[in-house]
């Protein structure tokens, strides 16, 4: 930090920098994508776990499906709050465990069970989905088992996989996604046997209910330690420890988030995990690895809200015929059942390199969570809009007047929060593009570089064009071009082709971006964005058709059928696909910067006369000064 405490860009991005896995030891299917080749061979056929696995993640399923047909999700709206019995009905089951090892006393079940189990848990209410996968994918037992000493595993994973709930603790009040910020102190005691942790985080998922919980905080440099931002196990009911406010929020009516305060908290060495400066690079690599948590649910959202639209569509009548019949609502039909195939796809693709582990799935994961939060958004979106006044409604009151209660109007709060959970969709476009366009940062060197003089650009144009002149030929042409490629795809073939080009026109693309930009590139989010989603448009294309050959293979009548949604789904994204190509150089993004400084400079204050602001005054963001808390401590126990 600098000596006023307040972090600079440059330095923000240091920061960043050395948290991000600099090197790329194995294959990427996206990271090739982005570079103009389309490597089908890298995931196609999809990777499948083993039988024995396959066989224990359908039995545990059954059992899933058992217990949440019991449960009532209207409860946990009613009451703002999953009852206890319900999460011990979970535990008891093991579905607190089910990405822990069996070794560990968990599951150890596969990615895609995982996510079939997380579908399940959400559909009885969203917040029970959002208990289960910020314990196991952003909790304790993540971190633990990929940096935890085997004494840590042993000591922890057991009892997360019994039901000690966990949480992780990163944001701060003020701070989001810059993590240079942060704020938290880990002061290690003189004879290093433990670190003194004081400070506070804001929205500590399940950190009101947590018995052990992960802390990023910061520890100053000195004789004998290196300081920077480390992690820590640490046992929620430790002394110093507040939970001083239970968050409520526009949906997620369930969800158990507060704000924690630590004041002299004593921790001891051995629950450090890994090295001193180590714990940003934890908590990337723990969300890396924990977001396809959000995809399984948002591909469930699109399977429940599939299903809504198909039966009401059939059932309500307007001039003479079902409205499923007329043009407008078709359409919107067609969206969300090709898209929901899409989603399901890019989960079981994305699920199976995970498992498999042959893959670097850093970009993949990160475009899962993208692509599905934004889509699953839009298709819950158009089911309120098909549902019309009585997806408005509420269930409780459908119910009342003798009507099916479908809580659409509840989905669509409680959906809206995977647009910004474990990175919003800005965040998440800016990171996919600074791994996407890495290749083209280690050839350029200084010419992305802001702060390189005129000397080092000159050295690194010399040495760019070396690796320009092998690599742009190789985007002139490719197997796109041949009718016969990708033939046992059949009639999705076509669509194949169209990726391959598509990837290759995305790859020049990029490179005239960085020609024309130079280190100014980054500043160009608009532009970046759109390469982004171009890219996650093609990585949708190819799970789809990738999975509908998988079906064909094992099951030629839903094969059949599940090529009819991938070609639905591929044209749909092809439409999308020409458009954001075509926006790459015509958009307003200038003039949309231009307007905005203009803004916040408050040239237009006079647009916003005419209205009241009943809210009352306050702090935008509230001041977060370490010392003992003030307050009572909510913290409780589920189980």
């Amino acid at each position: 930090m600098s000596q006023t405490g307040r972090v600079t860009e440059v330095e923000a991005r240091a920061v960043a920098e050395a948290a991000r896995e600099a090197s790329w030891v194995k294959p990427s299917f996206a990271k090739d994508l982005y570079l103009g080749q389309l490597r089908l061979d890298l995931i196609h056929p999809a990777p499948r776990p083993p039988a024995d696995k396959i066989l224990r993640g359908r039995e545990f399923l059954a059992r899933l499906r058992a217990y949440c047909e019991t449960l009532d999700g209207q409860v946990i709206e009613r009451e703002s709050r999953i009852p206890d019995e319900y999460a011990k009905g979970f535990a008891a089951l093991g579905a607190f465990g089910m990405k822990i090892p069996q070794e560990y006393g968990g599951l150890g079940l596969s990615m895609a069970d995982y996510g079939a189990g997380l579908m399940l848990a959400s559909s009885v209410h969203p917040s029970i989905g959002a208990l289960l996968s910020a314990h196991q994918s952003i909790g304790v037992p993540e971190p633990v088992k990929m940096f935890g000493t085997e004494e840590q595993k042993r000591e922890y994973l057991p009892r997360c996989a019994r039901g000690a709930i966990s949480a992780f603790l990163l944001t701060e009040p003020d701070v989001g996604s810059d993590p240079a910020r942060l704020a938290m102190a880990a002061v290690p005691s003189a004879d290093g046997s433990e670190y003194v942790l004081d400070g506070v985080k804001l929205w500590t998922t399940n950190g009101v209910v947590a018995e052990l919980v992960v802390v990023m905080a910061r520890v100053p440099r000195s004789e004998g330690h290196r300081g920077g931002i480390t992690a820590f196990v640490v046992e929620a009911n430790s002394p110093g420890i507040t939970v001083e406010n239970r968050n409520a929020f526009m949906g997620l009516r369930g969800i158990e988030n507060g704000v924690t305060r630590f004041h002299q908290v004593r921790v001891p060495a051995a629950n450090r995990l890994a090295e001193e400066g180590m714990g940003l690079k934890i908590a990337l690599t723990t969300l890396n690895a924990g977001r396809l948590s959000i995809p399984a649910m948002c591909a469930g959202a699109g399977k429940w809200a599939l299903k809504i639209a198909r039966e009401w569509s059939a059932e309500r009548e307007q001039w003479g015929r079902p409205i499923g019949r007329h043009a407008a609502i078709a359409h919107k039909i067609s969206f969300i059942a090709a898209t929901s195939f899409a989603l399901e796809s890019i989960l079981e693709l994305s699920a199976g390199m995970a498992d498999e582990g042959t893959l670097d799935i850093r970009l993949e994961a990160a475009l899962a969570k993208l692509y599905a939060s934004e889509k699953s958004w839009q298709m819950i979106d158009e089911l309120v809009q098909i549902r019309g006044g009585r997806g408005y409604e509420s269930a409780e009151s459908l119910a009342a007047r003798g009507e099916r209660a479908a809580p659409v109007e509840q989905m669509m709060r409680d959906m809206r929060i995977n647009r910004i959970f474990e990175g919003s969709t800005e965040i998440m476009h800016l990171m996919i593009a600074r791994e996407a366009v890495d290749t083209h940062l280690q050839a350029a060197g200084a010419l992305a570089d802001v702060q390189a003089d005129t000397g080092a650009k000159a050295r690194a144009a010399a040495r760019a064009s070396g690796f320009y002149g092998r690599w742009l030929p190789r985007l002139v042409t490719g197997k796109g071009h041949r009718p016969s490629s990708y033939a046992e795809f059949g009639d999705l073939a076509p669509h194949l082709r169209f990726v391959e080009r598509a990837s290759r026109k995305l790859a020049r693309n990029t490179f005239y971006g960085m020609a024309r930009w130079q280190a100014k590139l980054e500043q160009r989010q608009g532009f970046l964005a759109r390469v982004v989603d171009i890219g996650a448009e093609l990585f949708a294309m190819t799970a789809a058709c990738v999975r509908a050959e998988r079906l064909r293979q094992e099951d030629p009548e839903r094969g059949e059928a599940a090529y009819e949604l991938a070609e639905a789904f591929c044209v749909q994204a092809r439409t999308r696909i020409r458009e954001l190509f075509r926006r790459l150089w015509i958009n307003s993004d200038d003039s949309d910067d231009a307007l905005a400084r203009q803004i916040l400079a408050g040239r237009y204050t006079w647009v916003e006369d005419g209205v009241l602001h009943l809210y009352p005054d306050g702090p935008w963001i509230a001041g977060s000064a370490d010392g003992p808390s003030q307050k009572e401590n909510l913290a409780r126990r589920m189980i």
